[in-house]
């Protein structure tokens, strides 16, 4: 019998990526251009952003901020950073290595959140775009996408390693045990102890994505558990 053809789903941000310093950076660049006021300011955009739209959206925010303060020269400079930053030196260790080893048995895919232009741009100057040969899918609610996620790489079996429960959950719930939930504890998202008291446990669960090196195929799918 031949093997289960098998679809690897890697999340972007603080799975693959350390999403946290890249937030620490951008405030401490926004305190620097427009003051720990402004900076506050952004967040609280932002912040409104993503309750109203479901996704992050840093240029959104810059967009809205700068409808208050439309002569405010330092936006461009804001604007600059957000484009130009050097997402490549932001990936966890071991990240690439990963989507290497498991690209030999599967196919990998990048499967993320986020808005239509800065994400992408995240993924395409990170290298991951590139790790990926392109299969990348950014959709606005990933989770509630996973028919078209079917369609477009079907597969006998999914492995899906994000950083946040309440996505793991979800997929899991539609899924069962056509998918092994892989949980990585990086982030902000991955140790706040309200999600880990709300949400079950992942199939698997690693500490860093590197990790994943000394895990092979079987022992993947062998991970699965029952929808729960």
């Amino acid at each position: 019998m031949a093997d289960p053809t098998v679809v690897v789903l890697f999340d972007v941000d603080n799975t693959l990526m350390d999403n946290d310093r890249i937030t620490a950076d951008l405030t401490r660049h926004l305190d620097e251009e427009i003051g720990t006021r402004g900076e506050r300011q952004y967040w609280a955009i932002f912040e409104e952003l993503r309750d109203k739209l479901g996704y992050v959206d840093y240029l959104g925010a810059l967009q809205r901020y700068r409808q208050e303060y439309p002569r405010d020269p330092h936006l461009l400079t804001l604007s600059r950073f957000l484009l130009n930053y050097p997402f490549a030196d932001r990936l966890f260790p071991n990240a690439l290595d990963v989507i290497r080893h498991i690209s030999q048995w599967a196919q990998a895919v990048i499967l993320s959140d986020g808005d239509v232009v800065f994400q992408p741009r995240k993924v395409d100057r990170s290298g991951l775009f590139e790790a990926v040969e392109g299969h990348v899918l950014i959709y606005i609610h990933k989770e509630r996408e996973l028919d078209d996620v079917e369609q477009r790489y079907p597969a006998d079996h999914y492995v899906l390693i994000d950083d946040k429960l309440r996505i793991l959950t979800a997929v899991k719930a539609c899924w069962g045990s056509r998918v092994t939930t892989v949980f990585p504890r990086q982030g902000h998202y991955a140790h706040d102890p309200e999600v880990l008291r709300t949400f079950p446990a992942a199939d698997l669960t690693v500490d860093r994505i590197g990790e994943l090196l000394a895990l092979d195929r079987d022992s993947l799918l062998a991970a699965a558990k029952a929808g729960r």
